[in-house]
């Protein structure tokens, strides 16, 4: 009898270790530079057939933050990431092991995301309570007002975005003074108390222009506006705590298609957009896949023009400005302060059709998807940071080294 129970709690205990895998992965930095806060992306497809509900990532036996991420809403995590400082040329290696049970662990949150319903019965703006994680509409539904915000926020302790949930879809920035999460607190309207206390604010006015990287329809000449969509909708994807990922998708667009203005359906696409915004970083990452008919489509990105700019182009991809404007509409302006800005897109060639000369409203480019997929980076400044850059002479200085950095990502190995 004794044996027996023996025999079967050494199964038991068998059975706890299979359901965990452990393996070893080396990250090296190929650069000429240091990189801090580099992500490390793993897709758990590649590293195991089984279910993973947590996670442990160690380097020199220390553990470190992680976080897991269900990409596509169907209850199963898809990616594992976590950032590391990492020299020019170092190699490092981690321990990670995937577990098919437990929870997976919470660590100090260094991001913020959050998308609500304005509370018509709370007057202040920094104090809605109607939190929500995601919000589809059918065609003709304006729900840009109802939106505090106007859509998902996000933020990294350097910058904040939000991205209009509207026919414009348009990226817009919160810039900052100091280091650290507001959100939260201000909830991207500071009061003046907040304001007082060093608190960021709105720093861009961004119309119906390109804003910083929004992604719109090309008709041969100008951008055109996501106005003609069946479904269109906004979803928090990851909320941290090393970074956020927020979900743009709009079923059925109509781009330019004389077919689709005609009522036919089988030329309208569906185009998905993943904005993600890492710990520690101010660009964020742009990934937009596509379904439908794309042969005769062509889309536009680019910056807006800021008022008074100098700009920046290398004439392969990588594009900035540095400018000075009033960061709402100037008949809205009272109790606001012009601002500065630097903004910078970052554009792989193979994605790149023509880059438009400059006119009033944008800086742009007219860019097509490569096997139904596009990819580009977006960044941006505020003169207002104690911790930034105050001259378009800084600020395109760090546009060419980021670029850099983009172009030699961190090479994952899995030993064997």
């Amino acid at each position: 009898m004794k044996r027996n129970i023996l025999l079967l709690t050494y199964l038991v205990f068998s059975v706890m270790i299979l359901r965990a895998q452990s393996f070893t992965i080396t990250v090296s930095n190929p650069s000429k530079t240091d990189k801090k806060d580099a992500p490390v992306v793993l897709k758990l497809k590649d590293y195991t057939t089984d279910r993973v509900r947590s996670a442990v990532v160690t380097l020199n036996n220390q553990e470190i933050p992680s976080q897991l991420d269900d990409l596509n809403g169907d209850d199963i995590f898809d990616e594992l990431c976590f950032l590391t400082d990492i020299k020019k040329k170092e190699q490092q290696s981690f321990i990670i092991v995937l577990n098919e049970k437990g929870k997976h662990k919470k660590y100090p949150s260094r991001v913020y995301v959050d998308m609500m319903l304005s509370n018509k019965k709370i007057k202040e703006s920094n104090k809605q309570d109607l939190y929500i994680s995601q919000l589809t509409v059918e065609n003709g539904t304006n729900v840009y007002s109802m939106l505090h915000h106007h859509g998902a926020a996000f933020e990294s302790e350097l910058v904040a975005y939000r991205i209009y949930f509207d026919h414009r879809q348009t990226v817009d920035i919160y810039g900052k003074y100091r280091k650290g999460l507001e959100l939260k607190e201000t909830q991207f309207y500071p009061d003046n108390i907040q304001k007082s206390n060093g608190y960021g604010d709105d720093v861009l006015w961004v119309g119906e222009t390109l804003g910083l990287g929004s992604l719109r329809g090309w008709n041969g000449d100008s951008p055109t506006m996501l106005i003609d969509v069946d479904h269109r909708s906004q979803r928090i994807v990851a909320s941290g705590p090393l970074r956020t990922i927020v979900e743009v998708t709009d079923k059925g667009w109509a781009v330019n298609s004389p077919k689709a203005f005609e009522g036919k359906d089988d030329d309208r696409i569906t185009m998905t957009a993943f904005y993600t915004l890492y710990a520690g970083h101010r660009d964020c990452s742009v990934d937009i896949s596509f379904c439908g008919e794309l042969s005769d489509k062509q889309f536009s990105t680019g910056l807006i023009n800021v008022k008074n700019s100098t700009e920046y182009t290398d004439n392969k991809g990588l594009r900035g400005c540095w400018g000075i404007d009033w960061p709402v509409s100037e008949k809205d302006s009272a109790g606001h302060k012009r601002e500065t800005v630097g903004l910078g897109i970052y554009i792989p060639q193979e994605y790149i059709i023509s880059e438009q000369p400059a006119n009033k409203n944008n800086y742009a480019y007219v860019v097509a998807p490569q096997n139904r997929f596009l990819h580009y980076n977006i960044v941006f400044a505020s003169d207002n940071e104690s911790f930034g850059y105050h001259s378009d002479k800084e600020w395109y200085h760090f546009l060419k080294e980021w670029k850099k950095e983009l172009s030699q990502p961190l090479i994952i190995k899995k030993k064997d």
